[in-house]
């Protein structure tokens, strides 16, 4: 009898610690906001990415839920929707991986009410590495034509600077006027993702298409795509990019294969992997090893024009 009732009571005090403890649980937005935004601000180059990402995949589904309410249902669910919504197995892992990296520390700063991760039993998609989308000549032309009439003024000059340079999405929302050295021809990457600092060639595309640019924004901004609204980069233009996408018919084409598309530019003009490293920024060539197939298509090809050419000769 007192066994139970003392079971009872510890029960019950366990239960009004639980209670006061939620009580005093942040909701994942304003953990966010107070308290990881500033944390990786502090070290994280990248932490406007991280921003976008949740304002956009995680914030509008959970930003208002205590974070001890969160549970593994709402990581599958989010999971499921991704999925459905097309996003490739990777970027459905690398959100889940920011997930989890928010809540281990909101465990390890001893958050209240927080002693379980959602994340932990949730098992990541299988990804297939191999996969690479590289644009046709036909292709490119209607994705260009699709561009042209986006409601979004600056996915045009975005795309078409993706395009020419190879360069990456973040590296050209980024690009500063300050970078843009117009005698010596070179667009400086101050920040790129090996850490190092990058040179970009601007050809005589490349210039028309800056120039254009420097017409319309003058030097009233430090940014050569600023957001019209804010002057800043943008944080996102997935709306009008899988817009415009879809309406080429390349519903399957992710803004990085504009990059891989460069580099297939290259390949088939002639050039050769080094000079496509060189010109992507790989830290190394195992990077760029997985265009070798392009070159050896290439090869093939200058072989049948000498083939061609031998085979109409009169040997003797």
């Amino acid at each position: 009898m007192l066994s139970s009732l003392f079971d009872s009571a510890c029960d019950a005090s366990k239960s009004l610690l639980a209670n006061v403890l939620a009580g005093s649980t942040p909701t994942f937005q304003d953990f966010i906001t107070d308290q990881y935004v500033p944390y990786i601000q502090t070290y994280k180059r990248s932490w406007k990415c991280d921003l976008s990402t949740l304002r956009v995949h995680l914030l509008p589904t959970l930003g208002m839920i205590k974070m001890h309410m969160i549970k593994r249902t709402h990581v599958l669910a989010l999971q499921q929707e991704w999925i459905k919504q097309g996003k490739a197995p990777s970027t459905i892992n690398k959100y889940v991986i920011l997930l989890k990296y928010i809540f281990n520390l909101a465990i390890r700063w001893d958050i209240p009410g927080i002693t379980d991760n959602p994340t932990k039993s949730i098992i990541q998609l299988q990804v297939n590495n191999k996969r690479q989308r590289f644009l046709s000549a036909v292709e490119t032309q209607c994705l260009i034509d699709s561009i042209h009439h986006s409601e979004n003024i600056l996915l045009e000059p975005i795309v078409l600077m993706l395009l020419l340079t190879g360069a990456r999405k973040r590296e050209v929302l980024d690009a500063k006027w300050d970078h843009i050295d117009w005698l010596r021809c070179i667009w400086t990457i101050p920040k790129t993702k090996s850490g190092k600092v990058r040179y970009v060639p601007l050809t005589v595309a490349v210039k028309v298409l800056l120039r254009n640019r420097l017409e319309i924004t003058g030097t009233n901004s430090n940014y050569v795509f600023a957001n019209p609204k804010t002057d800043k980069p943008f944080q996102s233009i997935f709306y009008s990019w899988d817009t415009a996408r879809k309406q080429a018919g390349l519903d399957d084409l992710r803004m990085h294969d504009l990059r891989h598309s460069f580099a297939s530019f290259l390949i088939n003009g002639g050039r050769t992997l080094y000079e496509v490293q060189q010109l992507l920024g790989h830290s190394n060539s195992q990077m760029t090893q997985r265009y070798a197939h392009l070159a050896n298509e290439t090869l093939l090809e200058a072989s049948d024009v000498a083939s061609e050419l031998i085979s109409s000769l009169k040997i003797r």
